[in-house]
C-alpha cells in the first residue's frame, strides 16, 4: 500500500530524468507530505511523446457522477487490476509513472501508529507504476485527469512493515510500462528486489495530513518515542 509520499526533486530535473516534456501547471516542490487527492507529478506517453503532467491522486472511474461518488481509489492491486471494471481499460491503454522521493508506511505498537519513511537504497527517485483516467461530469467539457498507484505483495524485508508495497519500476522497465516497447507490461507488476529500499523511523507529526516541512523525513531514534 502507499497512502502518503514525498517529492523533493525539482520539476525540471524530473523532466530531464524521465526525458519528458514538462507541463506549465506542475505541483509545487518540495512537498514532504503528498496526500490523496493532491496533484502529483506523472509521466505518461501521449501521441508518441513523453510528458510530465499534473494529475489528481485518486482514480475516478468514468461512471462516478462526482469525485466522492464511491471509494477513494488511490491504489490498484496488481493481482486484480486487469479484471476490475474501474481499472482494466486503464491497465491496457493508460499506464503512467508517478514520481516520488520516498513514501510513508506505519506499524502499530499498541494503540500508537509509528511512521516509517521509505526510499530507494541508492538515493534515486522512485518511479511508481501507475494508471490514469480522464473524468468529466456529464454535460460538462472540462474535467480532471486522475491516477492511482499500482501495488503488489511486499518483498521479504518490506513485509516487516506492511504486507503491500508500490510497484517500483527500474529505469530500464519504464519504456515497457509506458507502452513504448510493445506488450508484456504485466511482467513488471512484481515486488522490488530485497535490496531496493531503505527505511527509518520518523516523527509522529507526519501522522497528520496537515503536517509539512523537511523535518517529516528526518530519522529519529525509535527508543526515544
Amino acid at each position: 500500500m502507499c497512502g502518503r509520499f514525498s517529492i523533493t526533486l525539482p520539476s525540471d530535473a524530473m523532466a530531464q530524468l524521465f526525458n519528458a516534456v514538462p507541463a506549465n501547471d506542475l505541483p509545487d516542490v518540495p512537498n514532504y507530505n503528498v496526500c490523496p487527492t493532491n496533484a502529483v507529478h506523472v509521466v505518461s506517453t501521449l501521441d508518441g511523446q513523453r510528458r510530465l503532467t499534473a494529475m489528481r491522486w485518486g482514480f475516478i472511474p468514468h461512471w462516478y457522477k462526482k469525485p466522492n461518488d464511491g471509494p477513494l481509489l488511490i491504489n490498484a492491486r496488481s493481482e486484480t487490476i486487469a479484471e476490475k471494471p474501474a481499472f482494466r481499460a486503464a491497465c491496457r491503454a493508460r499506464r503512467a509513472v508517478i514520481v516520488a522521493s520516498g513514501f510513508y508506511e506505519w506499524t502499530r505498537d499498541g494503540d500508537a501508529r509509528l511512521p516509517w519513511y521509505i526510499r530507494r537504497s541508492d538515493g534515486a527517485p522512485l518511479a511508481f507504476a501507475a494508471i490514469w483516467q480522464d473524468w468529466t461530469v456529464k454535460g460538462e467539457t472540462e474535467g480532471m485527469r486522475t491516477a492511482a498507484i499500482v501495488t503488489t505483495g511486499a518483498n521479504a524485508p518490506m513485509s516487516a512493515i506492511h504486507h503491500r508495497m508500490p510497484v517500483i519500476l527500474e529505469p530500464g522497465d519504464i519504456p515497457l510500462w509506458l507502452g513504448e516497447q510493445g506488450k508484456g507490461a504485466a511482467t513488471l507488476m512484481r515486488a522490488a528486489t530485497d535490496d531496493t529500499l531503505y527505511w527509518h523511523r520518523v516523527d509522529k507529526s507526519v501522522n497528520s495530513n496537515r503536517a509539512s516541512g523537511p523535518d517529516l523525513i528526518e530519522p529519529i531514534d525509535p527508543s526515544l518515542t
